[in-house]
């Protein structure tokens, strides 16, 4: 129904908010559906730059599944970087670093950590005060990847900082160790 709704927009005259609607009801369908590949055909397949930046972005704002968020915010990110507000950029960036960071969680853990997906800093101190050391280093070495070069309102210092501040209160003993004399 997409498709021929799409063709008509191409024999007859739609006004510019119609047809935002409805590339972006097809979009959220193929996502939903997670065809990324369709998505993306679909998005090149959209002449006008504004209509396909407006339906990408409004497409993110829906709070989509991990792997459309993720998708959405690479293709924002490489094709309308320059368009964007520095702070859209650096919050879609911190979306898609989130994303990567999510992705590196074991699958039965993403959800209760899928809040903090755009907000990637907040995530590793989550993670940190849950004691999920293992996924600290994991994640850890994806942001430090991921960051170089970038700017998202955070840097590799922050996390180091983080790390630093959670490592001394692991160490803070509240009480004295007393010795056992046999």
């Amino acid at each position: 129904d997409y498709e021929l709704c799409e063709e008509w927009g191409h024999l007859y005259p739609v006004p510019r908010e119609d047809l935002i609607n409805l590339h972006r009801e097809h979009l959220l369908h193929l996502l939903e559906m997670g065809d990324m590949e369709k998505a993306l055909q679909l998005l090149q397949r959209i002449e006008d730059p504004g209509v396909c930046l407006a339906i990408s972005e409004q497409s993110l704002d829906q709070h989509l599944n991990l792997a459309a968020s993720h998708f959405l915010a690479d293709y924002l990110t490489a094709h309308f970087y320059a368009s964007l507000t520095a702070a859209r950029r650096n919050e879609i960036q911190a979306l898609y670093i989130g994303s990567k960071v999510l992705l590196t969680l074991p699958e039965l853990s993403r959800v209760n950590y899928s809040h903090l997906s755009s907000r990637p800093l907040l995530m590793l101190e989550q993670l940190l005060m849950n004691m999920k050391v293992d996924w600290v280093a994991v994640a850890v070495q994806t942001l430090h990847q991921l960051l170089a070069g970038q700017e998202i309102g955070f840097t590799v210092e922050d996390i180091d900082s983080l790390l630093s501040k959670y490592a001394e209160k692991a160490l803070n003993f509240p009480f004295t160790l007393k010795e056992k004399r046999s």
